[in-house]
């Protein structure tokens, strides 16, 4: 099995085109066209991690947070990052990095957050805007279901819980051919009106090639009429953070514990308690400080996240409980949702949990 075909699968479970703007993510290192002889899952390609996947025969290096995120200028060692890379290179090790890729999946980093604390009715948090485009096209009623399944079979058309959506109107198109067409139907240099079918569908941005690839090749007309428009609507099942309700409230203080037992923490700041019991709760994996405001918005009682600076605290505003849990602990069971889903898909071949613990963060 070549690198790349890990890959493939790596990116059905954490799309890159999910991740944010300012990320790294995907393969940072290394050739995917080489064959792999294992696949090494961890938090941070640290060089005690790489000295591991040497040990253990791994040659793919799976990690969540890119140990490349802002770009080197030399590579001689004198720190952690660059002395991962050379070991990783001189050893023919691929890096490969999901990150916020992961981060804004339904299924990733806050769902496996929200799943360790058995929150139900879970929902994003901060829905990913600038994601979703429509695509409008036309052709005559005897090719109108041929070109609905074709880009719907490729991901056009899914809302939601919904797949197969789409509108579709009636009425009539005119066109005339010139010396150097091939129309389909009617004649060339006659003005042709025929009925039509308008298609109207919706599709996340990065299936737009794959959508079009259907489309033309399922449409009976030599040039096909169509239109894509950005749409401002935030997709609702790609975002980061996530909210969830307890079965039974519990109060602030035994929720607290509770969270401290399930994520491992070291330790918990938090602000102000507010003396109310918790029955719906924030979290985001990582640096949360950004969706505070957010979580007050969605009514949560308390919001878990971490690496929250000392003003953050005032932002809770008597109106929810803000709790830092740490920046590893928060994702903690990121890299054993990586090794579950891999070895799902691949049943054959050696997927390797690290078993370097690369918390900086050490507690009295």
């Amino acid at each position: 099995m070549k690198i790349k075909q890990i890959l493939t699968i790596l990116e059905e479970m954490a799309p890159l085109a999910y991740a944010e703007d300012f990320d790294n993510v995907g393969l940072l290192i290394g050739n995917q066209e080489d064959e792999a002889t294992g696949v090494l899952v961890c938090h941070d390609a640290l060089e005690a991690v790489i000295d591991e996947a040497i040990a253990k025969k791994c040659n793919l290096v799976v990690c969540f947070h890119p140990i490349l995120f802002s770009g080197l200028k030399k590579i001689t060692g004198k720190n952690y990052v660059e002395r991962s890379v050379l070991k990783a290179i001189k050893n023919d090790i691929a890096i490969y990095a999901v990150h916020t890729a992961l981060d804004n999946h339904k299924n990733g980093v806050n769902k496996i957050f929200c799943d360790a604390l058995e929150l139900k009715n879970t929902k994003v948090l901060v829905p990913k805007p600038n994601f979703i485009q429509k695509l409008v096209t036309y052709t005559v009623p005897e090719n109108a279901e041929k070109v609905r399944t074709a880009i719907c079979n490729v991901g056009a058309g899914t809302i939601g819980n919904y797949d197969n959506c789409s509108f579709n109107s009636e009425g009539f198109s005119t066109y005339k051919g010139n010396e150097n067409s091939n129309p389909s139907i009617g004649n060339k240099g006659e003005l042709t009106q025929t009925n039509e079918i308008k298609i109207e569908v919706t599709f996340e941005k990065h299936l737009q090639s794959k959508i079009l690839k259907a489309l033309f090749s399922n449409h009976v007309y030599e040039e096909v009429a169509y239109e894509i428009y950005d749409l401002q609507n935030f997709h609702q099942n790609i975002g980061l953070g996530m909210t969830g309700e307890l079965e039974n409230p519990m109060s602030e203080n035994d929720f607290l514990n509770f969270v401290k037992n399930s994520m491992q923490c070291g330790g918990i700041r938090h602000s102000q308690l507010l003396g109310k019991p918790i029955k719906k709760v924030a979290v985001l994996g990582g640096s949360g400080s950004f969706a505070i405001k957010n979580a007050i918005q969605a009514n949560a009682d308390i919001y878990l996240t971490s690496d929250l600076k000392y003003h953050n605290f005032y932002e809770s505003e008597n109106q929810i409980v803000l709790a830092d849990i740490g920046h590893f602990e928060s994702e903690r069971y990121t890299k054993n949702y990586i090794v579950d889903f891999l070895k799902e898909k691949i049943t054959n071949f050696a997927i390797v949990l690290s078993e370097e613990n690369t918390n900086p963060v050490k507690y009295l």
